[in-house]
């Protein structure tokens, strides 16, 4: 096939980059060298130095260490490290789910002296020490704060580590204590319990909480009543839904969102109540911002649930003309819904359009359109899309290669899938969360043991230890390749004496 050869010239295009330093430079290395450039040119006024903010955004690679960065860009006169920026730095790589660099960056903060830690500032750590290192060091770091740091915040942030875990008599026993020390004072805490039943499917549970809540004096947030309206559309019951729902309309305080109406929508689809889902989605675009990007994904995807095109195709329509930036992952939710509805060719022209849009080349937008050729069969055409790219300079990420090798899988034709798997790990990256699938390997392997040369079983083995640790699998291949091997000399061998005694 076409993908392979134009895959190792792509390789050797890039080997070459690297040895004559052809490659690109971080993204905040270019930025002060074309600065630098651009004033020294008569006539040209400086450019403007980058934000930290800028400086750090485009490098989104959870492995790379943003604290270099961060001190490369505060080593340089015309900037100044200020504490709000560093705050708001870590809150939007939360916001990101870059929750290791945010722990970095906090980490470094507070051993620096850069922000003076207060409790907001603990219970944040102590959050990213919980999705990164567990549930037992976020204790630690909690047990060790002192008695002044321990406020309502600290507290909340391990109830919602337990919560996260699904660790009920922790978070049970935590929030006892919470009440105890007067620090369940807001709908937050409860808001956790509920979504901790939910997370484990006890949504019976739910409307106790809410209750609970409500006797105690504290007023729920638009957060409690989606919590309880879910609980309730997931066990089918609409009766208590729509009254949960009328309460939540009644109350003076709170502001209905369009949020809210497409989780009513959904429970509605599920149960398939569609006149009454197509009234709430209705109600969720009157109360939708005309240019709020995440409105529009939730409708788009909640029509086409309910296999409307026509709405589907409309309220896109209507996004392109309020919204002047469409981002890659407006482009994802709209592909899934167009392939979902077999609009194939729509999804091949909203493709190119994307294609010629300034938006950063994401291969996760075209996987959907990959994804869909290959659980069709369509194989061909998934692999012209990789070379479409490749002749285009952009060089797919493993991911992609995975999607195509796993269909010809499914196909049994294990000797392609193999070809394209070793694409797929010449492009492994350490910390991408890409690690190659376990049965598609395994097939591999037993093809490679029982048909191919010693040599090809090693040169895989070489690239996928590089992936995923050495195992049974591994040995076995080789084992079974060196075995017919040497069966092979020995026939060669017997053969040879037979002609010379005749």
């Amino acid at each position: 096939m076409a993908s392979s050869s134009l895959f190792a010239a792509a390789r050797r295009l890039l080997s070459l980059g690297r040895r004559r330093g052809l490659l690109p430079v971080s993204p905040s290395r270019a930025v002060a060298s074309s600065s630098r450039s651009n004033s020294g040119e008569e006539g040209t006024p400086p450019a403007r130095p980058p934000t930290l903010g800028s400086t750090l955004w485009p490098l989104g690679n959870p492995g790379t260490l943003l604290v270099p960065e961060i001190e490369l860009w505060a080593a340089r006169p015309e900037n100044h490290l200020r504490d709000v920026d560093l705050r708001r730095i870590v809150k939007e790589l939360r916001t990101r789910r870059r929750h290791r660099q945010a722990l970095e960056v906090s980490e470094w903060m507070n051993l620096k002296g850069h922000v003076k830690f207060l409790p907001k500032d603990h219970a944040v750590h102590l959050d990213l020490i919980g999705h990164i290192h567990g549930v037992g060091a976020a204790e630690t770091y909690f047990n060790n704060l002192s008695d002044k740091d321990k406020t309502e915040k600290p507290y909340g942030a391990l109830l919602n580590c337990y919560t996260r875990e699904r660790l009920v008599d922790k978070a049970l026993a935590h929030f006892q204590k919470m009440k105890e020390l007067g620090f369940v004072f807001t709908a937050l805490p409860y808001n956790n319990l509920m979504s901790l039943y939910t997370n484990i499917e006890q949504h019976e549970r739910v409307p106790s909480v809410m209750a609970e809540m409500k006797s105690n004096g504290i007023v729920p947030d638009n957060f409690s009543y989606r919590i309880c309206i879910n609980s309730y559309g997931t066990r089918a019951d609409f009766f208590g839904l729509e009254n949960t729902l009328e309460e939540m309309e009644c109350e003076p305080q709170i502001v209905v969102d369009w949020n809210t109406y497409t989780v009513v929508a959904s429970q509605y689809i599920k149960g398939d109540l569609r006149e009454k889902a197509y009234s709430a989605l209705k109600k969720a675009e009157a109360k939708m911002g005309i240019k709020d990007l995440a409105a529009y994904r939730h409708l788009i995807s909640l029509y086409g649930h309910l296999g409307d095109k026509s709405e589907v195709k409309r309220l896109w329509a209507v996004q392109m003309s309020n919204c002047q930036r469409h981002l890659n992952t407006d482009y994802t939710n709209i592909l899934a819904v167009l392939v979902k509805l077999d609009e194939i060719a729509e999804a091949e022209d909203l493709l190119k359009e994307w294609e010629t849009s300034k938006n950063e080349f994401d291969f996760k937008v075209p996987n959907v359109l990959l994804t869909w050729y290959c659980q069709k069969g369509l194989l061909d055409k998934a692999e012209a899309l990789l070379d479409g790219f490749l002749i285009k300079g952009k060089m797919p990420p493993s991911t992609s290669w995975e999607i195509v090798a796993s269909g010809y899988t499914e196909k049994g034709d294990v000797a392609r899938a193999y070809e394209l798997t070793k694409n797929a790990l010449y492009m492994y990256a350490p910390n991408s969360g890409w690690v190659p699938e376990p049965s598609m390997i395994e097939m591999i392997l037993k093809y490679l043991g029982d048909e191919r040369e010693v040599k090809d079983v090693e040169a895989f083995i070489d690239l996928l230890k590089v992936a995923v640790p050495m195992n049974s699998d591994m040995t076995e291949a080789l084992s079974r390749a060196r075995s017919r091997e040497e069966k092979k000399g020995e026939g060669a061998r017997e053969a040879l004496r037979e002609d010379l005694i005749a």
